[in-house]
């Protein structure tokens, strides 16, 4: 690993973190949308992240190298990271809520809500949040970690 890889670990985390806090506020900004752009209500939607792994490394031969069992990556092997896999739709049906004076309702009087509930994302969101604390934390320690080190080199 690199003096800087510590930062740029953090730092995808940082962003990987954001974009699940958008996605979130996203859907809970949504929760009421009885009308998307498919013409049916809103569908929830979920950031899935992965391993940034670098050319063929993954997380179990980095462990393994640095435990000293196996293959390891090289000093000069990028840090891994995350990244986004991409953003998904869930597949839970809509919620169906007899209202027969919205202007949404069908025959029968009822309205299709979007699969939002906002418990579920209040929780997402606190998570997200605190791991975004938590990549600030690490890039803070990796920051002290490295001035210190220069303050010892003087």
């Amino acid at each position: 690993m690199g003096l800087f890889d510590a930062i740029d670990v953090a730092g995808s985390g940082l962003s990987a973190e954001r974009l699940r806090m958008d996605v979130v506020a996203g859907n809970l900004a949504n929760a009421q949308t009885t009308q998307g752009a498919n013409g049916g209500p809103y569908r929830r939607r979920e950031v899935v992240l992965q391993e940034a792994a670098p050319s063929g490394a993954s997380f179990g031969s980095a462990l393994a190298g640095a435990m000293g069992g196996g293959p390891s990556a090289s000093a000069s092997s990028p840090a891994n990271g995350v990244q986004v896999a991409g953003i998904v739709e869930d597949t839970d049906p809509a919620r169906r809520v007899y209202d027969p004076g919205h202007p949404d309702a069908d025959a029968q009087g009822y309205v299709s809500l979007p699969n939002v509930n906002p418990v579920t994302e209040m929780v997402d969101l606190i998570s997200a949040s605190r791991a975004y604390e938590a990549n600030v934390t690490a890039m803070q320690t990796a920051k002290t970690l490295f001035t210190k080190t220069l303050e010892l080199l003087r």
